[in-house]
């Protein structure tokens, strides 16, 4: 790969990769195995770099890789998980709590008028900065930063959310 497509390629990298790592953290819960996954998938990206000439198409790509890979090391998994008779000493997690704040986020979230809604997935989902969301909305940065604000204190208020909604993760930009 020549230096103008490894620069191209780290780009990409640089831009998408929180995007990629959350897409990632939906095909598995560890953290630390959503980060391998990503670094799998891209492995492969750049192995296929100058086979893929739709650049548009890099995000699908690079989530089919994902999703291959995940279910390659799930097949690999479960030929090492062999049924016993003892049960573990350790309890198992119960997620019910966090999947029910999930789904009353969701439900909140389709309540929510579409621009506030469109301007929180994007600022905090897509993980993009304030300065690009309004390039993306063709709105001023003041307009998306009152816009979120009022989405999170319409979240803040629902009462489906009860005192479980702490709002939206400090932003990175």
């Amino acid at each position: 790969m020549n230096g103008t497509r490894h620069e191209e390629f780290r780009a990409y990298v640089a831009e998408r990769g929180p995007a990629l790592l959350r897409a990632a953290m939906r095909l598995t819960p560890d953290r630390t195995e959503a980060e391998d996954l990503v670094q799998a998938a891209l492995a492969k990206t750049y192995l296929a770099w100058d086979r893929i000439h739709d650049r548009a198409a890099l995000d699908g790509y690079v989530r089919r890789a994902m999703a291959n890979t995940q279910i390659s090391w799930w097949r690999r998994r479960k030929l090492e998980i062999y049924p016993t008779d003892e049960l573990p000493d350790r309890p198992v997690d119960d997620h019910t709590r966090r999947s029910e704040l999930r789904d009353a986020l969701g439900r909140a979230l389709r309540r929510l008028p579409e621009r506030q809604r469109v301007t929180l997935m994007l600022r905090y989902y897509e993980d993009m900065s304030e300065t690009e969301v309004a390039h993306v909305l063709g709105v001023s940065v003041g307009t998306v930063k009152s816009t979120v604000s009022r989405a999170v204190a319409r979240l803040r208020d629902d009462g489906a959310l009860g005192d479980d909604f702490p709002g939206p993760p400090p932003p990175h930009s």
